[in-house]
């Protein structure tokens, strides 16, 4: 398959490998790996603070960017880029767009996944050649778990990877408090429930938290690393990535 890779906002600025990592992934399986370069911003973060008319002129772009009728699936590394791309992108052209946006809109929201249900629904593959001897527990992001429904997904392929510890989160359900403007407009109610996730991670003992979406990651990430936790976050990308013969090399947690 002819695959187009949106990096997203975090991926291209501060979670680079994350998108790496997934072009080396999908590229292993056999597939032909293409970055539209004019990509931009989805305008997930615009929707979601009440700004549906600002970011029509983001969303025409995506659609221009991946319409193109040789790619034939839309990945990326974050589930609440694809649930804005699935989701909001309608809406947003249904009420400020024109014919030619709703139509672009509908040809590409089609054919756009997660990297999990990509793997899992699209090519039908769970054990992708990985491997990762660590101990690893997985948080379901809310947008992956609530809007997209990804379920058991990125479970399923971390299950499948060899050597990996896998260990039940407890109350893996629950939000970070991340929700990204949320963190920044509810700092105490977002902080409380961040402490709540990071006690749940310490239980487990793992070494590595993993998840689908860098933003909770980012989130999570920053909370272990101010109580020198020594639990790192990881994108589940590059877990998937990690093989034998080019393994992940754990580096300095994040600040």
């Amino acid at each position: 398959m002819r695959i187009g890779l949106f990096a997203t906002c975090l991926g291209d600025t501060l979670f680079p490998e994350a998108v790496k990592s997934t072009a080396v992934l999908l590229a292993r399986l056999g597939h032909d790996v293409v970055f539209p370069p004019g990509q931009t911003c989805c305008g997930q973060m615009h929707v979601n603070t009440g700004y549906q008319r600002e970011p029509v002129p983001l969303v025409r772009n995506f659609a221009e960017q991946f319409g193109d009728a040789s790619i034939d699936a839309v990945v990326m590394p974050s589930g609440s880029c694809a649930g804005s791309v699935r989701h909001q992108h309608e809406i947003v052209a249904e009420r400020y767009g024109d014919a030619a946006l709703r139509a672009g809109v509908a040809t590409v929201k089609a054919k756009t996944y997660e990297l999990s249900e990509f793997l899992v629904d699209v090519l039908d593959v769970t054990r992708v050649g990985a491997y990762f001897p660590h101990r690893v527990t997985y948080h379901p992001t809310c947008h992956s778990l609530r809007m997209l429904r990804v379920g058991e997904k990125p479970l399923k392929l971390l299950r499948a990877v060899d050597s990996i510890d896998l260990v039940e989160l407890p109350e893996a359900d629950s939000c970070c408090g991340f929700g990204g403007t949320f963190a920044v407009k509810n700092a105490e109610t977002s902080t409380a429930m961040l402490q709540d996730k990071m006690r749940n991670i310490a239980t487990t003992g793992a070494e590595i938290c993993t998840a689908g979406d860098s933003s909770c990651l980012m989130h999570i990430g920053g909370g272990l690393s101010r109580i020198k936790s020594g639990t790192r976050t990881l994108h589940l990308a590059q877990i998937l990535s990690s093989t034998r013969t080019s393994p992940y090399v754990p580096t300095e947690a994040v600040r």
